[in-house]
């Protein structure tokens, strides 16, 4: 008999629910299994040492990740 395995993927989506701004970095901690406070550290310190790279990321990440509202 043929087993059949099912991989089930999580793509990368703004987390809706738990957003404060645009919920790009609830939705990055999603799927990485991460607390939200963790990156959203991640995201200020980065801010803060690198502001034009982390303010342009944070904004192409924005408009190119899809919406999840679950």
């Amino acid at each position: 008999m043929n087993k059949v395995k099912y991989k089930i993927e999580r793509s990368i989506a703004k987390d809706q629910v738990h957003k404060k701004i645009c919920g790009v970095c609830a939705g990055l901690a999603r799927h990485f299994s991460m607390p939200r406070i963790v990156v959203r550290v991640l995201a200020i310190l980065a801010l803060i040492m690198m502001p034009t790279v982390t303010l342009v990321a944070y904004g192409v990440a924005a408009l190119i990740m899809p919406n999840r509202y679950l």
